[in-house]
């Protein structure tokens, strides 16, 4: 097949969905296919057999870390323009911009090339209703629908401003009609499934769950020392919906004095999550590591006796995934996909409810005061992942899901 990825932001350091990018794309060439993708900035890394065509998208919420207008005046051209007023608003006018720059790129591209199949990755803007009258095959994938973020402000205390923000923050509107515009729904659990239907109103025949995978050559157990008592959390402190500040909680129930390591690479300017720590006295008991390369990531997991992933919501869970694959037990709460992740309780996870900081320390003491149970978990844990976990296979049942999309065309 000749197959369009489209993604609005590319880079794998910019979380999960350039991360679904760069494996879907490389395991979708390595089977022989030809793939291009119409990429955002941060823009992805080169991969062999994956052809990009890149586009320019103005993040005005935080310029520093994204590409700026290039010209003197560019921020005056119409959609720049719009991009900038949006943002002082308190929109997020970046998916809806980059679907109308790929659409203008796609229009450009198909004087020289023939798309069997389009594939977004959960951009859903105004921009593709235009991409559809192309008449070639168009499927999105939705790793989970932003009702579930912005449903997650709300649980804490804020202002009336900043709940009207986060109103006017999340498209809501724009990606419940456009995706039921789509050919096909690609989702990443049962239970993004569910969530998918119950916000935007898409049927659940029109999705196909799809597993990500995960790279057990590059996550994978390392022999070294332990550090005794220790936590460590991946993931982006500032999103609420992570449930940082009951696991922040669960450190001041815990019988044992444990250290959390938190790798957060999604947030430079933490203001949010400080407060608890000193609100709790746990500033000693905590480290950021900010952004690291993926070799120190697999050494932290290698040197940590437990992770922690108190998610309150997961489409999927990479960090999850990730610190099965290094061996390494995981106590996950029950929000969203997380049981699908990490399996069976106390065979190949421990699983907690969510918003529950008593139940997660009490499982903390226990893991701690059993090392033979956290070897026991961490081996079946990998086993799990090795199993039904690979980027491989997401590729190839993607690849039937494209064949179900054209062959509808036909």
């Amino acid at each position: 097949m000749k197959i369009c990825l489209l993604s609005y932001r590319g880079n794998p350091y910019c979380g999960g969905q350039g991360i679904y990018l760069m494996y879907v794309a490389r395991e979708l060439a390595k089977l022989g296919h030809e793939v291009h993708a119409i990429v955002g900035p941060p823009y992805p890394f080169p991969i062999e057999g994956v052809t990009y065509h890149y586009i320019d998208n103005h993040n005005y919420f935080n310029v520093k870390d994204f590409v700026k207008p290039d010209k003197p005046f560019a921020t005056l051209e119409p959609l720049n323009f719009y991009e900038f007023m949006a943002s002082k608003f308190g929109i997020f006018p970046e998916i809806e911009s980059f679907s109308i720059r790929a659409y203008c790129k796609l229009r450009e591209l198909l004087k020289t090339h023939s798309f069997d199949i389009i594939h977004d990755n959960q951009c859903l803007g105004y921009g593709f209703l235009l991409i559809k009258q192309f008449g070639i095959p168009f499927v999105s994938t939705i790793h989970h629908p932003l009702t579930i973020d912005r449903s997650t402000w709300f649980e804490y205390p804020s202002s009336f401003f900043l709940k009207t923000k986060r109103i006017l923050y999340y498209p809501l509107v724009m990606q419940k009609y456009v995706a039921n515009k789509m050919d096909l729904i690609i989702t990443v659990s049962h239970d993004s499934a569910k969530e998918i239907y119950n916000a935007f109103g898409v049927p659940v025949e029109k999705q196909r769950v799809v597993y990500n995978g995960m790279d057990s050559s590059i996550f994978y157990p390392i022999k070294t020392r332990k550090r005794p008592n220790s936590l460590i959390f991946v993931g982006n402190v500032e999103d609420r919906k992570k449930g940082v500040i009951y696991m922040l909680k669960a450190l001041t129930l815990t019988k044992h004095k444990v250290h959390l390591t938190i790798v957060d690479g999604g947030a430079p300017n933490r203001n949010y999550v400080p407060r608890w720590i000193d609100k709790f006295n746990l500033n000693d008991r905590i480290t950021f590591t900010g952004k690291i390369p993926l070799d120190k990531l697999v050494q932290l997991y290698a040197q940590t006796q437990i992770a922690l992933c108190p998610s309150l919501y997961e489409g999927f869970g990479f960090p999850a995934a990730e610190a099965m694959a290094c061996e390494l037990p995981v106590i996950a709460a029950t929000g969203g996909a997380l049981p699908e992740v990490v399996g069976e309780h106390m065979k190949t996870g421990i699983l907690v409810p969510p918003r529950d900081p008593y139940a997660l320390a009490e499982a903390i003491d226990y893991l701690i005061e059993n090392p033979s149970v956290r070897e026991r978990i961490g081996k079946a844990a990998r086993e799990r992942v090795l199993k039904t976990f690979t980027w491989e296979n997401a590729a190839k049942q993607m690849v039937t899901v494209y064949q179900e999309a054209i062959d509808a065309h036909r």
